[in-house]
């Protein structure tokens, strides 16, 4: 079976729906940091009914942090992945072309950052990536990363570290700072990025936190769908319903919910 990819999808069943855009003609507006079932099942979907309104700068450079699985499967179906959407009524197709780009951690990842074009970073890097106390909503200035990325800041190993380097570069070249979207399940959210981010660029440089602390945005979220793992029999049956293999479907409920703080200078 031949697989999901920018070649096949104009031969996918009338019945499942597809991206109503130039999927090659989009430009990256948003790097998102922690690509996984939860991203694609939500913020991803919102961006891609952005692109299809006609806003063609909404497209997505996604990062995977630890792991090289997501670039694995969907590097050679250009981006491309199939939404399953289920509930009592039956199964609903849709494949979804915002997911233009997937980097790992390191200097791609950093020049994709870099770029004036992209306005927004969202997040999904769970709890534990904000490298905190969670009681205090504080950075915990002893995590072994966060040792790490003070020694070596050029070559960040934390999310956090990575933020503030590419925040660190921006402002050296004189680009307008992006704007930084929790999407992770954490009282305030938002309040929580900005305290450990302005924390860590202060503790590397204090021109550089207060700077942070002044310009960069950080407006709190709630987000709300449930996107349980991917198993093979939901394969199975996607590729049965599409015609092709997708080596990376995601299934999901009806219900999504996006409420974001109406903070974005960009």
């Amino acid at each position: 079976m031949s697989r999901l990819s920018l070649k096949t999808l104009a031969g996918l069943p009338a019945q499942v729906a597809r991206p109503r855009y130039d999927v090659s003609a989009v430009r990256v507006g948003v790097v998102h940091l922690g690509v996984g079932a939860f991203h694609r099942a939500h913020q991803a979907v919102y961006l891609d009914d952005r692109l299809a309104a006609g806003e063609t700068d909404w497209a997505i450079c996604g990062a995977s942090l630890r792991s090289p699985e997501t670039s694995r499967a969907l590097d050679p179906q250009d981006g491309l992945y199939a939404l399953s959407v289920r509930s009592e009524a039956g199964e609903d197709l849709r494949v979804v072309g915002a997911l233009r780009r997937l980097v790992g951690a390191g200097e791609a990842l950093l020049a994709a950052m870099c770029d004036p074009a992209v306005r927004i970073v969202t997040l999904t890097v769970t709890e534990k990536g904000y490298c905190h106390d969670p009681a205090r909503r504080q950075l915990d200035e002893d995590h072994a990363d966060i040792r790490q990325d003070l020694v070596n800041p050029h070559a960040p190993r934390s999310a956090l570290g990575i933020l503030v380097e590419a925040l660190a570069r921006r402002r050296a070249a004189a680009t307008a700072p992006f704007t930084i979207v929790s999407c992770d399940n954490l009282p305030s959210n938002g309040e929580t990025a900005r305290a450990v981010v302005a924390r860590l660029a202060q503790m590397r440089d204090a021109d550089l936190g207060g700077w942070v602390e002044g310009e960069v945005a950080f407006p709190s979220t709630m987000v709300d769908r449930i996107a349980p793992a991917t198993t093979d029999e939901d394969r199975a049956r996607i590729a049965a319903r599409l015609g092709v293999e997708d080596a990376w479907p995601v299934v999901t409920e009806p219900y999504t919910q996006w409420v974001i703080e109406d903070r974005f200078p960009a």
